[in-house]
């Protein structure tokens, strides 16, 4: 696609998956913007498309749509701000699956008929995890 070339709605549909009802939706919340109309029909360029495919990244993310308008609207530091809030986030989830993984992995392994009631390790490891998480008396 030559970066002056402009596709209608229908074909923008086609190239990011997105249903044209969405699209209308965050052209009306000021999320993205077509480039042109002829006529009626929205039409989208190279550099909407690339912003309509970045909102899907970030919906993948676990973006807001408040923070992914601001990702792609605001000054440096607003985005920046949302890009680090964003990792955090994502590395606690990461954290978390991998703790998950761990304790999974381990039943799978126990010769136990029910690990969490019978197996020594995991009883102790989610004791563990109860006491961090239990209010202090």
């Amino acid at each position: 696609m030559e970066k002056d070339d402009l596709v209608p709605i229908g074909e923008a549909v086609r190239l990011t998956g997105l249903n044209a009802s969405a699209l209308r939706y965050y052209e009306q919340h000021g999320i993205i913007a077509p480039a042109a109309r002829r006529g009626a029909t929205r039409m989208y360029g190279p550099e909407q498309l690339r912003r309509l495919v970045f909102l899907q990244v970030g919906r993948r993310l676990g973006m807001s749509l408040e923070d992914i308008a601001g990702f792609l609207h605001g000054p440096p530091d607003q985005w920046r701000g949302i890009v680090r809030a964003r990792i955090a986030a994502l590395e606690e989830q990461i954290r978390q699956a991998e703790q998950g993984r761990a304790y999974l992995g381990h039943a799978l392994q126990c010769p136990s008929e029910h690990p969490v009631d019978q197996c020594p390790h995991l009883r102790a490891a989610l004791d563990r995890q109860l006491a961090e998480v239990a209010p202090a008396p």
